[in-house]
């Protein structure tokens, strides 16, 4: 297949309501548009997590996480802007998105992925697309498409040709919690 034609399926299958298995700039996800809530219901199944526990999104821009957190810290715009690994913020404030796919306390993490695949996907979507490692809950993450169990593999609606984790690092991404008085947290280095 040729990756236009991989970039079409996965997206039919988002807008369908399904769920994808894709790498990503970090480690393989387990993917839904992140505004369908039964879509976000089946990505905690397949994970058998509590829905208690929260979500990361991957948006293409800040103009997209713009859209779906109430105000963005400014302090957010300088570490997108100059940090060059992998990098998720959990913002305050969450708006539009399935109420699932939020925290408990009105936040969400994004990251904008560095890799193309991802950013396309997530372009032409239009929406937030859900990134949560491809493991069932408390099992290792995956840092290779050979390492995902065959139980992941089967539950969702499609999953990206392996052939694209050349963009990926394999290793998760670090976590950094804000607040909109310029609180920083740092939850994952």
């Amino acid at each position: 297949m040729k990756p236009e034609e991989i970039l079409n399926e996965a997206l039919r299958t988002l807008k369908e309501g399904g769920t994808i298995l894709y790498p990503t700039d970090t480690v393989w996800g387990l993917g839904c548009d992140a505004t369908n809530p039964e879509a976000v219901s089946r990505i905690f199944e397949i994970k058998q997590r509590a829905d208690s526990k929260s979500l990361v999104l991957l948006a293409s821009d800040l103009d997209m996480v713009a859209k779906y957190v109430r105000e963005i810290p400014s302090i957010a715009i300088d570490l997108v802007e100059v940090n060059d690994a992998p990098m998720t913020i959990i913002y305050p404030g969450a708006q539009y998105l399935a109420p699932n796919a939020v925290a408990e306390d009105g936040s969400v993490g994004i990251r904008i992925p560095q890799n193309e695949f991802c950013v396309q996907l997530v372009r032409k979507l239009r929406r937030p697309l859900v990134s949560t490692s491809a493991n069932i809950s408390g099992e290792p993450t995956p840092s290779c498409f050979a390492e995902i169990s065959q139980e992941i593999i089967s539950a969702v609606d499609y999953v990206v040709p392996a052939a694209l984790e050349r963009d990926s690092t394999g290793r998760a991404s670090q976590i950094i919690k804000l607040g909109l008085r310029g609180e920083v947290e740092i939850i994952r280095p």
